[in-house]
This record gives structure tokens, sequence and C-alpha cells, in this order.
């Protein structure tokens, strides 16, 4: 095998239990008007495609800010924000109206085109908007009439749902009407966290104009609990204009406060952003959740498909002994994973010799694209908690190859004969596997 074919090999089982993941889930995707302003649509149609393609349903919710500011403009007017929200008077609204379909017509044409010269050329996908969502008007807020400007008021979710149901991307514009057909601008934001909401989608994600969410030094924060985030927002002045961070994030709160497992703020700017974010570990920009993705725990049998394809890698290069499925569901309790986000990127095992006072930690692996963050170290002490909770006086390993990170770990080498009589009965001669110990105290 070529180097380049190991990397594809590689690069593809990393994915693999994203897809796995991902798979009849819904997500609620927002993109902002400055992608489409920015020659980025095709980019984004092709991923949107590509994801639909793995079994992902998708409602696409798109933006219209500049391309309502350019209507204004070229009518000599000027836009007039307050609360982070746009005044809709009657030529704002003739604006958001045009531009809104004229938005609504590229969109559809560019998934309508077959995706040319594009890895899902020839690729069939059915694109299905309508007057999905009612609205009522914002009103007056501290004596600012927001005049045509709406909030959501329901979400047609059931229709929605047979629509994706049928194998359609579904696409919502920020518009809205009253029961009595009054048309109401809305913002991105609000009509894709109601929908996510009303779907209970799976994630929201909000392509945007910005980063993400950064910290006072301007360090991009990957991922914010939910409490972490209203902390934040609370410190923040309210958001001036719909472009600032703040804004966003009030809505990716609000759409995990009610229900939707995650809210992702990216930037459009990297180029196959919305694929990094959710087929890879650490993502591109900002994650909200209910509590910390990664999360530490006993194994269960439904953890076994996840286990064998992390270290089916390492296996067939020898530095694991192999293991069946039947085995691993027969000694699963003895299993640690460690899961971000649904998916299992790292385990051990731990298999105790309570009458010689130690245990056996094995099949210690990391997911290579989330090495370098000390996770094999969390999961080694994970280990040794559970043996001292059997009062084991210590553990041991068998490695070929990673003896100096045991060894800046505590383990010191031993002869084979030291093994517990159980286990030196299996020691294999040939693969001459050096045992280390470490003793608990």
């Amino acid at each position: 095998m070529s180097e380049q074919e190991a990397q594809f090999v590689e690069w593809l089982r990393s994915v693999a239990p994203y897809i796995h993941a991902h798979r009849g889930k819904t997500f609620v995707v927002a993109i902002a008007g400055e992608l489409i302003a920015a020659g980025a649509l095709n980019g984004l149609v092709q991923d949107v495609a590509l994801i639909a393609a793995m079994g992902v349903r998708i409602v696409l919710v798109h933006g219209f800010r500049p391309q309502v500011e350019a209507q204004l403009k070229e009518k000599g007017v000027t836009s007039r924000y307050s609360h982070g929200m746009r005044i809709t008077d009657e030529v704002a609204l003739d604006a958001a109206q045009e531009a809104a379909g004229q938005l609504r017509f590229e969109i559809e044409a560019t998934f309508s085109q077959g995706l040319p010269n594009t890895p899902m050329a020839g690729a069939t996908l059915r694109v299905v908007s309508g007057n999905f969502i009612t609205a009522r008007p914002v009103g007056l807020i501290d004596g600012v009439d927001f005049q045509n400007t709406g909030l959501v008021r329901k979400v047609d979710a059931s229709t929605i749902q047979r629509a994706l149901e049928y194998g359609a991307v579904v696409l919502v514009s920020p518009f809205g009407y009253s029961p009595t057909g009054e048309a109401f601008n809305l913002s991105m934001e609000d009509v894709a966290s109601s929908v996510a909401i009303a779907l209970k989608a799976h994630k929201l994600v909000l392509i945007t104009e910005v980063p993400g969410v950064v910290n006072d030094e301007g360090q991009l924060l990957p991922e914010l609990t939910i409490t972490a985030a209203e902390a934040m927002l609370a410190s923040l002045p309210d958001p001036l204009q719909p472009t600032d961070t703040a804004f966003y994030l009030r809505h990716a709160v609000r759409a995990c406060r009610a229900g939707v497992g995650r809210a992702h703020i990216i930037p459009f700017a990297i180029d196959g952003g919305l694929l990094l974010e959710l087929f890879s570990h650490d993502g591109i920009g900002t994650m909200i959740v209910d509590e910390h993705l990664e999360h530490l725990r006993e194994a269960s049998v439904d953890d076994v498909g996840g286990i064998l394809q992390l270290i089916e890698p390492l296996e067939a290069e020898g530095v694991l002994v192999r293991r069946n499925r039947t085995e691993l569901e027969r000694d699963i309790t003895n299993y640690t994973v460690l899961e971000h986000d649904g998916v299992i990127f790292g385990c051990a095992a731990l298999y105790p010799y309570p009458e010689d006072g130690t245990g056996e930690m094995a099949a210690l692996t990391v997911s290579l694209d989330a090495q370098g963050h000390g996770d094999g170290e969390r999961i080694l002490k994970r280990i040794e908690q559970r043996a001292r909770a059997m009062r084991l006086q210590s553990i041991f390993v068998l490695t070929t190859r990673t003896m100096h990170w045991f060894l800046k770990r505590g383990f010191v080498p031993v002869e084979p004969d030291w093994l517990p009589l159980a286990r030196r009965q299996r020691y294999d001669d040939q693969r001459r596997s050096r045992v280390l110990v470490k003793r608990l105290t």
C-alpha cells in the first residue's frame, strides 16, 4: 500500500464514526446572506449535498441582510437597527421580499444544476420550500416601533418532517405571515433556532461572517456549555447589529435550552467549514452544548462497534493484539471509553487478577485525529481509579512500541516471569512484548 493510499484509509476510518453517528439525524443549517454575497454558495451546496447523501436530513435557512442593504441603497434609503433587529418600514419590507425571492431562486437553481465538475456530479437533490412560518409583529420595544419586523409564532413542523422523510432538502426563508395575511421580515437566527426547536433537531449550525465565539484575548472557544455561554452573554452589552457575535450566541443558547442537541457557530470564510465542523474531532468554530461533550465512562455492549472501529487500525499494524467481536462483547464491562459528541475516540480495558493483587491494562487507544490533548493520560487515570476500587496494588501493560510513554507515567519494566500465572501462560514469545508495571499507592 502506498503512503497516499494509507492516508486515505486512515482518513476514511477517522470520519466513519461521524458518518454513522449523523445518519438519520436532522440538522438545521443557517447560512448568512454574506456567504451568498461572497460567492461561496456553490461550495456550500456541494457540502450540503454530500452530507445529505450520507443520510442526514437537512433544513436550510438563508439570511439576506446584505442583499436587503443593496436593495435599499439603490432606493436611496438608509437601514435602521435597534436591539439587533432591522426596523422594517414599507420600503424595507419591499426590499426584503424582493431579496428573499431572488435568493430562493438562486439557491434552488444551484441545487438543481446537477453539481457538474464536483464530487457530487450527477446527484439529484430535491429542494422543497413553502410558507412554513407563521409570524407575529415585534411591536414596540423601549419606544421603538419595529413596524413590519416580526418574530416566529409557529413552525409547520409536520409538513417539514414529511418533506425530509421524502428525502428533500427543505429551504426556509426568513419571512413569515400572520393568520390575517400580513407579511413580516424575520431574522435568519430566529427562524433557524425556532425551526430547530420545533423539529427537535440534533444540530443547529449557524454559518456566519464571524469565526465563532472568542474570549477577551481574541482566542476562539471551541466549546461552551450553556451555563458558560449564558454567563458570557450576561457580561456582554446587548447586540446593536444582527452581525454581532452575541446575537448568534443568544439564539444558539435558546435552541440548546429548548432541547436541540448541539448548536454550532462557524465561519463561512473557510472552504469546507461545514464538513470540518461536523466530521472532525475539534471542528473549526464554537459548539454550544448542554454539558461538556467529552465523557469518560464505563463501556456498554452498545459501544462494541465503536471500540472495534477504533482499535482495528492498530491491530492491523500489530500494535494491539487482535480481538474479535465475540471477545469484546464478553469482556465489555472491563472497558472504559472516552466519547465526544456520541463518537468513541478513546478506550482501554482493565483485566483484574485479584488473587495476585494486580490487573492488566489492555487496548489503550486514542484516535489519531484526537491525539496530543492528554486523553490517553485521562483514560490511564480512570483505569487506575478502577483498579484502586478493586483493591489492586498495581497495574501492568504489555507493549511492543509505546514503552517510553508508559515509562514517563510511572511504569517500570519487569521480566515476563513477573506476570500472574494465568497471564504468563498466555504470553506470546513471538511478540516479545515488554512488561511494565505501575504501583498504586
